[in-house]
């Protein structure tokens, strides 16, 4: 193919693909606002269009060339595959946004978005995908297979979160008497119409990640992928509806979809790689850890509202490794080396960052603001002013 034609396909592509993965934005937006009480929907919004607009302008002025070291790209315009990556960005801080609503201050959450875009985010993207300042060096990961960033985005997303939510704490109530209390959603649509959102934008997380797809065997690559990862989806929420009717006896749509989303996690790693058959038993594997990872926080006391701990990072671990175990030119080894070094990175680098802030600004709302809502204390809009507000 004529080497301008392809140039011009590819670009299209990428451009396309960072626009379904910018559905993810609203995706998070709705799952969330769906998922937390009616007082704290305006906050919740107002938080992810934050991150979205923060992270993005941060990965532009300072995190993508640390990120790649160079702005330069000869098989694809290179501000489409800036704005590929730059889509990344904001998601790797909207799967860690869900799991600390509902008692977290914006301004300080908006300051630790800086420094994930800037910093923590992009030497993870450096370690693997990118430039590779470990090159030659025993903590050098970059042979890790990774496709489009189970351990890279939601890994370092969550593990993150769980650095943020050991220094924030649990919501009011949550845990009372060495009980957990049921806190309902307050939207199942909007959570429904959240998660299918988040699904469509998978294709194009994942699909775009190969790269390219100006050839057929591109083209077929591209296809394959996306079918994989909305295999993965399909046997993540299956699995995750069987298991919960057994132990409940209840059909739980909200434990249905963060199953399938799950399930697409678990083959994020892979998805380039397996063969049409193998992502219905990773997925499968995937949805089926989301229902036995939510209890386990739980009794941990770790409040995490949307359950990003039990999608994001436990699928994110398993997903890397199932590359190791499913695809043998592909080393467990390496896999397991490379979920470990990005563990400690985040996670430590997080609890060290997230400490400082706390200090200077705290995180976590007063005992009588949270009782009265975020929309109220830190928004001053309500969502459903109409409605009496419950505690």
């Amino acid at each position: 193919m004529d080497a301008d034609l392809s140039y011009v396909i590819d670009t299209l592509f990428m451009i396309f693909s960072m626009t379904l993965i910018i559905f993810m934005v609203p995706g998070f937006a709705m799952l969330e606002a769906g998922i937390v009480r009616t007082k704290n929907v305006t906050a919740v919004l107002t938080v992810n269009v934050m991150i979205y607009a923060v992270a993005s302008l941060t990965f532009l002025l300072v995190g993508y060339e640390f990120a790649f070291g160079t702005w330069e790209s000869e098989s694809v315009s290179k501000w489409a595959l800036f704005l590929f990556q730059m889509a990344f960005v904001g998601k790797t801080i909207n799967i860690m946004s869900g799991g600390v609503g509902e008692r977290t201050r914006i301004i300080p959450l908006s300051i630790f978005t800086v420094i994930m875009a800037s910093f923590i985010y992009p030497l993870v993207v450096n370690i693997t995908w990118g430039a590779n300042i470990l090159d030659g060096t025993m903590f050098d990961i970059s042979a890790m297979h990774d496709l489009a960033g189970a351990t890279v985005i939601h890994s370092t997303g969550t593990w993150a979160l769980l650095a943020a939510i050991l220094i924030i704490g649990p919501r009011k109530g949550r845990y009372k008497n060495g009980k957990t209390r049921v806190i309902p959603a307050s939207n199942i649509p909007l959570v429904t119409l959240g998660a299918l959102l988040l699904w469509i934008g998978w294709f194009g997380f994942n699909g775009g990640s190969v790269g390219s797809i100006a050839s057929k065997e591109n083209a077929d690559l591209v296809a394959l992928t996306i079918m994989n990862t909305n295999t993965g989806g399909l046997a993540g929420a299956i699995a995750a509806g069987i298991l919960v009717y057994i132990q409940y006896k209840r059909i739980d749509i909200t434990m249905i979809l963060n199953g399938a989303l799950g399930g697409l996690v678990s083959v994020t790693a892979g998805a380039d790689v397996f063969d049409i058959y193998t992502p219905i038993l990773i997925g499968s594997i995937g949805g089926a850890l989301v229902v036995f990872a939510v209890p386990m926080f739980d009794k941990f006391k770790i409040d995490d509202p949307v359950g990003a701990l039990s999608v994001h990072l436990v699928n994110g671990i398993w997903g890397t490794l199932a590359v190791g175990i499913f695809h043998t030119d592909t080393s467990f080894l390496t896999q397991l080396k490379g979920v470990t070094v990005v563990a400690i990175f985040v996670f430590v680098t997080s609890l060290i960052f997230l400490f400082v802030i706390n200090k200077i600004l705290t995180f976590k709302m007063d005992s009588d603001d949270e009782m009265l809502g975020l929309d109220i204390t830190e928004c001053g809009i309500e969502a459903y002013p109409e409605f009496r507000r419950t505690i």
